[in-house]
Protein backbone atom coordinates (compact mmCIF):
# COMPACT_ATOMS: atom_id res chain seq x y z
CA UNK A 1 0.00 0.00 0.00
CA UNK A 2 1.60 3.49 -0.64
CA UNK A 3 1.32 6.17 1.23
CA UNK A 4 -1.02 8.26 -1.45
CA UNK A 5 -3.45 5.19 -0.62
CA UNK A 6 -3.38 5.04 2.98
CA UNK A 7 -3.97 9.13 2.92
CA UNK A 8 -6.79 9.00 0.67
CA UNK A 9 -8.52 6.05 2.60
CA UNK A 10 -7.93 8.21 5.78
CA UNK A 11 -9.47 11.18 4.22
CA UNK A 12 -12.40 9.28 3.01
CA UNK A 13 -12.99 7.48 6.68
CA UNK A 14 -12.54 11.30 8.30
CA UNK A 15 -15.31 12.69 5.50
CA UNK A 16 -17.81 10.25 6.17
CA UNK A 17 -17.36 10.41 9.96
CA UNK A 18 -18.04 13.93 9.75
CA UNK A 19 -20.76 14.17 7.52
CA UNK A 20 -22.61 11.06 9.43
CA UNK A 21 -21.96 13.32 13.08
CA UNK A 22 -24.00 16.04 10.48
CA UNK A 23 -26.69 13.47 9.48
CA UNK A 24 -27.26 12.79 13.31
CA UNK A 25 -26.81 16.60 14.94
CA UNK A 26 -30.56 16.96 14.77
CA UNK A 27 -31.40 13.39 15.91
CA UNK A 28 -34.60 13.04 18.01
CA UNK A 29 -34.93 16.70 18.84
CA UNK A 30 -38.56 17.03 20.60
CA UNK A 31 -40.47 20.10 20.52
CA UNK A 32 -43.78 21.27 22.29
CA UNK A 33 -45.99 23.81 20.67
CA UNK A 34 -49.08 25.70 21.73
CA UNK A 35 -50.44 25.58 25.58
CA UNK A 36 -47.89 23.75 27.96
CA UNK A 37 -49.97 22.24 30.62
CA UNK A 38 -49.28 22.74 34.56
CA UNK A 39 -51.21 19.26 35.67
CA UNK A 40 -51.75 21.24 39.50
CA UNK A 41 -53.17 23.76 38.10
CA UNK A 42 -55.64 22.01 35.93
CA UNK A 43 -56.69 19.89 38.72
CA UNK A 44 -57.81 23.28 40.60
CA UNK A 45 -60.22 24.45 38.13
CA UNK A 46 -63.28 23.82 38.90
CA UNK A 47 -67.62 23.78 37.93
CA UNK A 48 -68.11 27.11 39.52
CA UNK A 49 -65.14 28.50 39.02
CA UNK A 50 -65.20 32.64 37.83
CA UNK A 51 -63.83 33.05 34.26
CA UNK A 52 -61.13 35.06 35.75
CA UNK A 53 -59.52 33.08 38.32
CA UNK A 54 -59.25 30.42 35.14
CA UNK A 55 -57.32 32.94 33.56
CA UNK A 56 -54.86 33.69 36.36
CA UNK A 57 -54.75 29.85 37.09
CA UNK A 58 -53.73 28.74 33.74
CA UNK A 59 -53.73 31.56 31.82
CA UNK A 60 -55.48 32.83 28.27
CA UNK A 61 -56.89 30.08 26.05
CA UNK A 62 -55.54 29.20 22.64
CA UNK A 63 -58.65 30.02 21.23
CA UNK A 64 -62.21 30.54 21.44
CA UNK A 65 -65.88 29.13 20.62
CA UNK A 66 -66.72 31.58 18.01
CA UNK A 67 -70.58 31.20 19.24
CA UNK A 68 -70.87 33.35 22.35
CA UNK A 69 -67.22 32.69 23.76
CA UNK A 70 -68.87 30.56 26.04
CA UNK A 71 -65.69 27.56 25.66
CA UNK A 72 -62.56 28.12 26.28
CA UNK A 73 -59.98 25.97 24.68
CA UNK A 74 -56.24 25.39 25.74
CA UNK A 75 -54.14 23.36 22.64
CA UNK A 76 -50.95 21.49 23.13
CA UNK A 77 -48.95 19.16 20.74
CA UNK A 78 -45.71 17.15 21.10
CA UNK A 79 -44.05 16.09 17.51
CA UNK A 80 -40.06 14.49 17.61
CA UNK A 81 -38.04 14.91 14.38
CA UNK A 82 -35.76 11.97 14.35
CA UNK A 83 -33.48 13.71 11.11
CA UNK A 84 -33.40 17.07 10.51
CA UNK A 85 -34.43 16.40 7.00
CA UNK A 86 -37.55 14.27 8.15
CA UNK A 87 -41.39 15.65 8.86
CA UNK A 88 -41.65 15.65 12.57
CA UNK A 89 -44.27 13.06 13.83
CA UNK A 90 -46.49 14.18 16.53
CA UNK A 91 -46.25 12.23 19.55
CA UNK A 92 -48.98 13.72 21.63
CA UNK A 93 -51.78 16.29 21.45
CA UNK A 94 -54.26 17.41 23.68
CA UNK A 95 -57.06 20.21 23.97
CA UNK A 96 -58.19 20.88 27.10
CA UNK A 97 -62.30 22.32 26.52
CA UNK A 98 -63.51 24.50 29.22
CA UNK A 99 -67.42 25.38 28.73
CA UNK A 100 -68.95 28.45 30.97
CA UNK A 101 -71.97 29.30 31.67
CA UNK A 102 -73.76 33.08 30.43
CA UNK A 103 -72.13 34.33 33.70
CA UNK A 104 -69.04 33.11 32.78
CA UNK A 105 -68.53 30.52 35.50
CA UNK A 106 -66.93 27.25 34.34
CA UNK A 107 -69.74 24.57 33.90
CA UNK A 108 -68.06 21.51 32.57
CA UNK A 109 -64.22 20.90 31.59
CA UNK A 110 -63.48 18.20 29.15
CA UNK A 111 -60.11 16.93 28.49
CA UNK A 112 -59.40 15.98 24.91
CA UNK A 113 -56.15 13.85 23.44
CA UNK A 114 -55.00 11.47 20.83
CA UNK A 115 -54.69 7.90 21.93
CA UNK A 116 -54.40 5.12 18.52
CA UNK A 117 -55.05 8.28 15.69
CA UNK A 118 -58.60 8.91 17.15
CA UNK A 119 -59.72 11.67 19.34
CA UNK A 120 -59.40 10.43 22.95
CA UNK A 121 -61.75 12.33 26.52
CA UNK A 122 -59.27 11.54 29.39
CA UNK A 123 -61.77 12.67 32.10
CA UNK A 124 -64.17 9.73 31.03
CA UNK A 125 -61.53 7.06 29.88
CA UNK A 126 -63.78 6.54 26.77
CA UNK A 127 -63.60 7.36 22.95
CA UNK A 128 -66.52 10.03 22.61
CA UNK A 129 -69.03 9.06 19.92
CA UNK A 130 -70.38 12.31 17.68
CA UNK A 131 -71.67 15.40 18.59
CA UNK A 132 -71.27 19.53 18.80
CA UNK A 133 -68.61 19.84 21.03
CA UNK A 134 -66.55 16.78 19.33
CA UNK A 135 -66.55 18.37 15.81
CA UNK A 136 -65.20 21.57 17.25
CA UNK A 137 -62.20 19.40 18.54
CA UNK A 138 -61.98 17.28 15.47
CA UNK A 139 -61.66 20.21 13.30
CA UNK A 140 -58.74 22.07 15.41
CA UNK A 141 -56.78 18.81 15.77
CA UNK A 142 -57.13 17.87 12.28
CA UNK A 143 -56.17 21.94 11.48
CA UNK A 144 -52.92 20.61 12.91
CA UNK A 145 -52.33 18.20 10.37
CA UNK A 146 -53.60 14.99 11.64
CA UNK A 147 -56.04 13.74 9.32
CA UNK A 148 -57.98 12.70 12.21
CA UNK A 149 -61.87 10.93 10.22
Amino acid sequence: MTETTTFRRRSLFIGLAALASLALAGCGEQTTKGHIFDEELVAKIKPGMDGQQVLQSIGTPSTVSTVGNQTWYYISQETVQRFRFMVPTVTNQRVLAINFTKNLKVESINNFGIEHGKVFDFSKNETPTGGAELSVVKQLLRATGQGIP
